[in-house]
């Protein structure tokens, strides 16, 4: 086996473009930094980007917020759920999905996965079933989009009101349709690994006037909600300014004015992305042990990360697997730990939600599976070099 390590960081993102940084500059030396410090019939920076995104999203609406977090919870606050009410969710997401959920008060339903890992679309249907469950936030998790068209079905049928959170999935789409078209809202994120980098920040999009006009008080507006761009009409908020609290989870300027020159590179750096994702994916179906489950001809996904299943070994075994890629400097997370590690924590730990499910699929599925960031500065080289380390430890370990 070859002693050949890979040096370079699974974190590492590339610089941003001059065209933000120069914006970026020019904020700071304005001042002018909140994004309601604006003149008179001046458009900042943050007003800018919601325009921008509404734009490309194909929405009349858009806000731009702290983080996908925020954005969640306004959304669900905004949409009507309230304490008690059951949301459905996917068990296979990161924590502030059921976080935001439980942030309203609400009582979160997991729902089971399947071996893409997509939402378990059978299990979706029979708990939609239920007749005190109404809403459903569906975490397009590291960007797997599931067949939508049967999730439209089964939301039609059971009445279940559809919240797409998309923070893998800026600039993928379903059968030509963008990912975060087909809800009544939905929520993305602009952290530093996601598809856009602010540090953090997030956007959320709607065709709802009255949601939106509710989304911008909860945000943070005050009564400076005629400064947004992409909003209802200012009618719309006059029922609603002395009954909405202030959350105060606004975006800033200066994170708006990196966010923009990025938007206009989006689908660019989507296609470069799934470029390296293609490689690797080729790459890992050739050795022994593990695969990457196929994805369906409709789903226009965009390959930031990739997950692939190991076949059958012991959690011992897949723990030494795990620490020899380590060793030669290939990162790979995984979801089997009991207790949360980093970014990454099972269903189990969320201990907060009270009784858990036994999910079986899930946690098969999850303690099998390992997950890798795809950063942009690693070229298709790097890919190859990532694949021998791989494929050496499977053959090592996995044999």
């Amino acid at each position: 086996m070859s002693s050949k390590r890979f040096i370079k960081d699974f974190t590492q993102q590339e610089p941003l473009p001059q065209a933000g940084i120069d914006k970026a500059v020019a904020v700071m030396t304005s001042g002018k930094l909140h994004r309601y410090n604006v003149t008179a019939g001046e458009k900042g920076e943050a007003a800018l980007l919601e325009e921008e995104f509404a734009a490309y999203m194909g929405k009349p609406f858009c806000l731009a917020v702290a983080s996908c977090g925020s954005a969640m919870y306004i959304v669900l606050k905004s949409a009507g759920v309230k304490p008690g009410d059951k949301v459905l969710c996917n068990a296979y997401t990161l924590a502030p999905v059921p976080g935001a959920i439980e942030n309203t008060g609400a009582k979160i339903e997991l729902v089971d996965i399947v071996d893409e890992y997509t939402i378990d679309l059978d299990d979706l249907e029979k708990k939609a079933a239920s007749p005190d469950v109404t809403w459903f936030l569906l975490s397009h998790m590291r960007g797997h989009i599931t067949d939508m068209d049967r999730v439209i079905q089964i939301c039609r049928a059971h009445n279940l009101v559809l919240i797409e959170d998309c923070a893998h999935t800026m600039g993928a789409a379903w059968d030509g349709k963008k990912s975060g078209s087909f809800g009544k809202a939905a929520c993305f994120s602009t952290q530093t690994y996601k598809h856009m980098n602010s540090g953090e920040g997030g956007l959320l999009v709607t065709d709802d006037p009255d949601l939106m006009a509710r989304a911008i008080i909860y945000s943070g507006s005050y009564m400076l909600y005629e400064r947004h761009i992409a909003r209802p009409d200012m009618a719309v908020f006059e029922h609603l300014k002395t009954t909405v609290p202030n959350y105060s989870c606004r975006m800033d300027n200066l994170r708006a004015s990196l966010l923009r020159p990025q938007l206009a590179n989006l689908d660019r750096q989507c296609q470069r992305w799934n470029k390296r994702y293609d490689h690797l994916a080729r790459g890992l179906n050739k050795i022994p042990g593990i695969f990457v489950p196929d994805r369906s001809e409709k789903e226009a996904f965009v390959g930031s990360s990739i997950q692939f299943s190991l076949n059958g070994p012991t959690k011992t075994e897949i723990r030494t697997f795990l620490d020899k890629c380590m060793e030669r400097g290939v990162e790979l997370k995984w979801f089997g730990n009991q207790e949360p590690v980093g970014f990454t924590s099972a269903y189990e730990s969320w201990q907060y939600l009270g009784d858990l499910p036994d999910l079986p699929n899930t946690k098969r599925i999850l303690a099998m599976m390992c997950d890798m960031r795809i950063p942009l500065t690693f070229g298709l080289e790097d890919c190859d070099a990532i694949l021998e380390i791989i494929a050496d430890t499977a053959k090592d370990v996995l044999a």
